[in-house]
């Protein structure tokens, strides 16, 4: 099945796949005290999150194509090894421009393992079971990413907005000697060139099919909606509804538990349903999200609930709809899974990022900006995830390369 004669651990891909969500949510609940820390203004602060997207959105284009040539396990160490060592410094910080570079590095290192992941994956299975193992692989990574606020909430409290980075630290270092010593080479048919103009020609391939496109931004948008969320949720809660940290940590469990039951979903459903079945009931459910935060800022007053609540099945609908998104956009060219991987891993940070500017230059005391953002960014997924299932053609899987 690999180019080594045996499939990669399972336990590595999920804790490769956990470490963008990790690194993002258990650093949230410090952004709001880094104001006083380093006495900037918020919209300062927003860019540790704003450019930790834009890092992982530009690094995933890097990855993908350079994996297609080189091999999915020597790039997955190199971005690792980037990762721990940009967490450490970022740690360190003493201005508010060390700490964002700091983040960017790490969020350049730390995308390898999402967008290589899903390369591996589809090295070994076709697209339909591709959908049912990215489920479960990311259904089994959300344990971290929802217990990440928590932890991140507590080691702000206990100790302080560098605590969480350090555990980042020791967590890449960790993951990199699981790597070296445990992930084979996936990858049975390398690409035989490389450099930028043999990497745009496979973007430029990819981006030509209408299938692709629909896929790719249809997993991008819905991403954004659940970005716009992040941006904004911790504001409200701490500074408006005046609670901890903490509070948002515990009230994060029931989005993440949305995510699992989501994904949950997709490893048992997908091989039965297919692909483009569970697309359109993940879009369905992210779009319902957005109305339901809308439903909440018209009728009530703001509370934890009217927050979580939607964006819990924000992340349920992301849940069954990305992994499925995504098999169906890396399957348009399986011999180019690496990039194509990675253009969906661009779109998801890049629009992803641009949904938290808006946020971060709309948020004010109340839900609407967030509930409006949602609502639209879920119709677009939508819009393009229909595109996709009118002009899918018949895909190839692994054995009909």
């Amino acid at each position: 099945m690999t180019a080594s004669g045996r499939r990669p651990p399972l336990i590595l891909l999920v804790l490769a796949t956990a470490i963008g969500g990790l690194s993002m949510n258990i650093f949230i609940p410090s952004m709001p005290g880094l104001v006083r820390a380093f006495a900037t203004d918020i919209a300062t602060v927003q860019l540790t999150l704003t450019l930790y997207l834009a890092g992982i959105a530009v690094g995933q284009l890097v990855y993908g194509p350079l994996s297609d040539h080189y091999g999915r396990r020597p790039m997955m160490l190199a971005g690792l090894g980037l990762y721990a060592l940009a967490a450490l410094v970022a740690s360190l910080a003493q201005t508010i421009d060390v700490l964002i570079l700091g983040r960017i590095a790490q969020a350049f290192g730390g995308c390898a393992g999402m967008v290589i992941t899903r390369a591996i994956i589809r090295d070994v299975y076709d697209r339909d079971r591709a959908a049912s193992v990215l489920g479960y692989v990311t259904m089994a990574m959300t344990v971290a990413p929802a217990m990440a606020p928590v932890l991140g909430g507590y080691l702000d409290l206990w100790f302080s907005w560098r605590a969480g980075l350090w555990v980042l630290s020791g967590y890449g270092i960790a993951l990199f000697l699981g790597c070296l010593f445990y992930l084979n080479e996936t990858l049975k048919e390398p690409q035989p060139t490389i450099g930028v103009l043999p990497i745009l020609h496979s973007y430029r391939m990819l981006l030509r099919r209408p299938a692709f496109l629909g896929y790719a931004f249809g997993v991008g948008l819905s991403t954004a909606c659940f970005f716009a969320f992040l941006a904004g949720a911790p504001y409200l809660m701490i500074e408006v509804l005046k609670r901890p940290p903490s509070d948002y940590g515990i009230w994060f469990v029931i989005v993440s538990l949305g995510y699992f039951i989501g994904n949950f979903l997709t490893g048992r459903l997908s091989g039965r349903l297919g692909v483009d079945r569970m697309v359109t009931i993940g879009a369905a459910m992210v779009l319902s999200g957005g109305l339901g935060m809308l439903a909440h800022v018209l009728t009530a007053p703001l509370a934890p609930y009217g927050i979580f609540l939607p964006a819990m099945m924000v992340a349920m609908g992301n849940g069954v709809g990305q992994p499925n998104g995504i098999a169906g956009a890396i399957s348009v060219d399986p011999t180019r899974a690496g990039a194509a991987s990675g253009i969906v891993g661009f779109l998801q940070m890049s629009i992803g990022a641009v949904g938290t500017v808006i946020i971060g230059h709309t948020l004010e005391s109340t839900l609407l900006p967030v509930a409006l953002t949602v609502t639209a960014l879920g119709s677009g997924s939508a819009l393009f995830f229909w595109l996709a299932l009118l002009r899918r053609p018949g895909l190839p899987g692994p054995a009909d390369r």
